[in-house]
């Protein structure tokens, strides 16, 4: 049993995130729509509100000719019981005792209109000041929002051109890098068919004879006789033995 109430509870929790996905996305859409129910419940109460205010001035226009005949029976009263006429006093007095009661009722049908009215009015004004602060701050908020879904939007588009900037400039470099490469193969292939040009050219002259070879035993021979022509004779080496009485 507890381990369905568990699976029970984790769908009510999906449900419970799904729905607050919902409400967060179209959360403006939602607050304008909770505003114009507020706006039409406002017009509703002011259409209360000026019916209510109809009715308790129907109901004055009744209670003032009741009022008057209040007057006008008390005088007849007054003027009865003067001659001694009780009879008709009493007769008098009794259409007064109903008029009073009525306007009692009416009266207080009145005070209990005027209470109403009273909080009606505030209520109205109550709900108009929320529902203007609440219109200055979606108006707020949707500024908001329309210049942080531009900074988004630039933001988005600003990392993709570095990235694009980024990729064109790697391709750039390894395209450099490559010509460098080529060139340099070049260059050292001029160099090696130049010295290969010229060692052919060397080894033919020398073939011919033309080119003196300073690595031969006559060639070196001659080097040594030309510098001693230049320095002077040379004590001749002695290639015999020392004698042991020589010691």
């Amino acid at each position: 049993m507890s381990l369905w109430r568990k699976i029970f509870t984790m769908f009510r929790a999906r449900a419970t995130e799904a729905g607050e996905a919902v409400v967060d996305a179209n959360a403006l859409r939602i607050l304008d729509q909770e505003i114009r129910d507020a706006s039409e419940a406002l017009r509703k109460s002011r259409d209360d509100l000026t019916t209510m205010m109809a009715q308790r001035k129907l109901s004055l226009n009744k209670l003032q000719p009741k009022q008057s005949k209040i007057t006008e029976y008390s005088g007849f009263i007054e003027q009865l019981l003067g001659r001694g006429d009780e009879t008709l006093a009493l007769e008098v007095a009794q259409k007064l005792a109903d008029l009073e009661h009525e306007t009692q009722s009416d009266q207080s049908l009145l005070v209990q209109y005027d209470s109403n009215i009273e909080a009606l009015k505030k209520s109205i004004l109550q709900a108009e000041g929320t529902i203007s602060r609440l219109k200055q701050q979606v108006d707020s908020v949707k500024a908001t929002e329309n210049v942080q879904r531009a900074q988004a939007a630039l933001a988005s588009q600003h990392s993709g051109n570095n990235t694009a900037l980024r990729t064109a400039t790697d391709s750039l470099e390894r395209i450099k890098q490559k010509q460098l490469e080529r060139a340099a193969k070049f260059d050292a292939a001029k160099e090696l068919e130049s010295f290969g040009g010229d060692q052919d050219l060397q080894t033919k002259l020398a073939n011919a004879g033309l080119l003196e070879d300073h690595s031969s035993a006559d060639s070196v021979l001659a080097r040594f006789k030309t510098r001693a022509s230049l320095s002077g004779p040379v004590a001749p080496l002695s290639l015999n033995k020392p004698s042991p009485g020589d010691s």
